[in-house]
């Protein structure tokens, strides 16, 4: 194993530990038990998934990087509810917006690192050739994702009726899944546009790494 992977997986065991310990703490009181495990459950199942593929398809720093950051988004989020989160109130206050806009921040995120994953796997395995169509297809990835996060969205609201409202968020807003899937278009544009080329760089230096 060279310098960098293990530079790499002690960096991973850090944000492990840290997304963990954020766990443990916003197990203990969180505002509604069955709203936190709904809202964690994406960590819950990325953190294992991530360590059983690492050493067949490790991802570049970059990603990891972003998805422990959507992992403390999403720990948040079920800690307070979304509508609730305190960081949003302040945004509110200083946009005079009619509504806490944490759960925006949490789908522009899931948009952003649905893309960017799905780049690594087009690009990466070989099953796109040019990048601009790997760009498109991570798009229309990371936009499958948000309308199947929208219908559990729906489903939840049906099988438990009011007591869905808090995991819903919907704080009034009739437009509120447009605006959700909006984000996360913004999300994955932001991901293919602007962090573009530093991303390329590390797909490049990966390749050469496991060549």
């Amino acid at each position: 194993m060279n310098t960098a992977s293990s530079s790499q997986i002690r960096w991973l065991l850090l944000g492990v530990a840290l997304i963990v310990a954020a766990l443990i703490v916003s197990f203990i009181n969180p505002y509604e038990r069955a709203t936190w495990l709904m809202e964690v459950m994406p960590v819950l199942i990325a953190v294992p998934l991530l360590a059983w593929t690492y050493k067949r398809f490790p991802l570049t720093n970059l990603l990891y990087f972003l998805i422990f950051l959507h992992a403390l988004i999403l720990i948040l989020g079920g800690t307070y509810t979304y509508a609730r989160v305190p960081i949003g109130f302040v945004v509110q206050d200083w946009l005079d917006l009619a509504r806490n806009p944490y759960d925006k921040l949490g789908h522009f995120w899931q948009g952003l690192v649905p893309a960017l994953v799905a780049k690594e796997i087009l690009l990466r395995n070989g099953h796109v050739a040019g990048r601009k169509m790997a760009a498109f297809l991570s798009i229309c990835v990371a936009m499958a994702i948000s309308a199947w996060y929208e219908l559990i969205e729906w489903w939840a609201a049906l099988l438990m009726g009011q007591g869905a409202d808090e995991f819903l968020g919907l704080q009034g807003d009739e437009w509120d899944t447009q605006s959700d899937m909006w984000f996360a278009c913004m999300g994955a544009l932001f991901a293919m546009l602007i962090l573009r080329r530093w991303h390329d760089r590390q797909i490049a230096r990966l390749r050469g790494e496991r060549n």
